[in-house]
């Protein structure tokens, strides 16, 4: 893996703010000829620097209103136990982020949702019943006060 330079993490910077960017308009932003940007973008896609490119969807404008974040906390915390866990939240679409933690309880999740009623179905019928799950806190965000995909690089 080469070393990421200034250079690398302009292009980054202006990747994460507008992936749709073309070569040609990253190289006027950093000064830069289109072929040592796209060789560089290139390498930093090879490298697993860069992952994948994404659009980012307004959730509410498409009728998903409630984000829920829940504290998971399991029966027992084996090698097994968290395996199973893991395998079987990956295949919920509505948790968005999963994430093992140290503390009171095992596992934080970001949960969306349309409303109430559709959480509370999915709660009873798919949350509480994953492998291991033994306690679950539910809570819903009031207001998003930031959300951003965005790495601070620069």
């Amino acid at each position: 893996m080469e070393f990421v330079d200034n250079t690398d993490l302009k292009i980054l910077h202006a990747l994460q703010e507008n992936a749709q960017l073309t070569i040609q308009e990253i190289g006027k932003q950093i000064n830069l000829s289109k072929t040592p940007v796209h060789e560089r973008i290139k390498r930093l896609e090879r490298e697993g620097i860069v992952e994948r490119y994404v659009t980012i969807v307004n959730r509410k404008k498409i009728g998903l209103k409630l984000m829920v974040y829940c504290q998971v906390t399991l029966d027992r915390q084996t090698r097994d136990t968290f395996t199973r866990f893991d395998e079987s939240v990956r295949y919920l679409p509505e948790v968005l982020e999963c994430n093992r933690v140290s503390g009171t309880f095992d596992y934080l999740l970001k949960v969306i949702s349309h409303d109430m009623e559709t959480y509370n179905r999915f709660y009873q019928e798919k949350l509480s019943v994953l492998p291991g799950a033994m306690h679950i806190n539910s809570f819903f965000v009031m207001a998003e006060v930031k959300n951003s995909t965005a790495i601070p690089i620069l």
